[in-house]
């Protein structure tokens, strides 16, 4: 049987941004740090290795089974920061073209620089998803 590879951990948080090596890298991750935990009243958990996440859901992954998820994350990666939304963009078009340079996976936002975006649209976005998460 199969077990999720990205569960939480116990692992420091602080430490881990103290540890990016670039340095407009690790500030980004604190900034969207900061801002996740403002937006969810949560506070952050390493999830795996390298993904910050906040709050908690469960998913029912491919083969029917629950499994706990983060409700909004983010990982601090070399070509850019990697924004995980659970509930997906497609409903968002009005939010992302407003958010400033940016691309999309199904539900990751990857941001190249934090400076090129809008906050106040991140904000928008985060809120969005976490209300949505909290919904169900």
């Amino acid at each position: 049987m199969a077990t999720a590879k990205t569960v939480p951990t116990e692992a420091s948080v602080p430490d881990f941004l103290a540890g990016i090596a670039d340095a407009r890298r690790r500030a980004d991750a604190q900034v969207v740090c900061d801002l996740m935990a403002e937006v969810t009243g949560e506070e952050p958990v390493l999830w795996g290795t390298s993904i910050v996440g906040f709050g908690e859901q469960t998913l029912t992954i491919a083969s029917g089974k629950p499994s706990a998820w983060m409700e909004v994350g983010f990982a601090p990666r070399k070509a850019a920061t990697v924004i995980y939304l659970m509930d997906g963009f497609e409903h968002r078009a009005d939010l992302l073209d407003r958010l400033g340079p940016h691309s999309i996976g199904k539900a990751c936002l990857y941001l190249k620089r934090l400076d090129d975006v809008d906050l106040a649209v991140l904000r928008a976005l985060l809120s969005a998803s976490v209300a949505e998460s909290r919904r169900d």
